[in-house]
């Protein structure tokens, strides 16, 4: 049973990562290239202690992660930033689709699991469900207080970022999970106030907002990086949920 959970994650995991990889060649890549372009021409500009961290929940579309001015860089060279980036091209192209794949697999272990501890029959069709589910945890509620960022903006402490979207999404599922596998009326206001929890405490911005991109190219990624976060959650459900009932589950299921 274990081997045959962990090639249903394996499997639909690589394959959503690989789709997905070819859907950001048209959605997002290109506004980050173009958003790299303004954060090197306007590094000078950039305060030293802003940090541009890539977030959009998988958690928004799968990216490479961008770090930006606070470790000193002079642009979009990476020069003086001490921190490893891939060449323009083949090589960011393989470790984008590879990041891509490792969190198409990480999700679609977490989608595999939820499967077995709802106990219900799973076909594809509701597994896109689950998928949209996923969208919910990972991307969609994160993204009501960290909307998906383009290099050069700037944003607050990276390390309290990462802590609300933990938060976020660790709520966000616990409150979703007690409102629909759950009856009792205490619970599910338990999950409501879950829910509300991490946008009540609010998530962390910087003190100055801007930076060297266009507010219209990043209001344009901040978009195309959700729905491209949909389009991924779909697939993997879709995918999850097709050979979970073949592979894992006892009931015949239709395609």
């Amino acid at each position: 049973m274990f081997a045959r959970l962990l090639a249903t994650a394996l499997a639909s995991g690589v394959l959503a990562g690989i789709l997905i990889s070819l859907v950001q060649e048209i959605t997002t890549t290109p506004l980050i290239i173009q958003a790299e372009r303004f954060e090197s021409l306007g590094a000078n500009a950039v305060p030293a202690n802003a940090i541009s961290w890539n977030s959009s929940g998988v958690g928004g579309s799968i990216r490479l992660v961008h770090v930006g001015e606070s470790h000193g860089s002079t642009g979009g060279d990476g020069e003086g930033s001490g921190v490893w980036q891939p060449e323009e091209g083949i090589e960011r192209s393989f470790y984008t689709v590879l990041s891509n794949i490792v969190a198409g697999v990480a999700f679609a272990a977490l989608l595999v699991a939820a499967f077995g501890l709802s106990k219900t029959r799973i076909t594809p069709r509701s597994g896109i469900v689950w998928g949209l589910a996923g969208f919910t945890v990972f991307a969609a509620a994160p993204s009501l207080g960290l909307p998906p960022e383009v290099p050069g903006a700037l944003a607050a402490e990276i390390g309290a970022r990462q802590s609300w979207w933990a938060l976020a999404a660790a709520s966000t599922a616990a409150g979703l999970w007690l409102l629909v596998f759950r009856s009792r009326v205490v619970l599910h206001i338990l999950g409501v106030a879950l829910l509300a929890l991490p946008h009540l405490i609010g998530a962390p911005h910087p003190e100055i907002v801007g930076g060297s991109v266009p507010p219209e190219l990043a209001a344009q990624f901040a978009a195309a990086s959700l729905v491209t976060s949909l389009v991924f959650w779909a697939i993997l459900g879709w995918l999850a949920g097709k050979l979970y009932g073949r592979f894992v589950s006892s009931e015949p299921v239709a395609a």
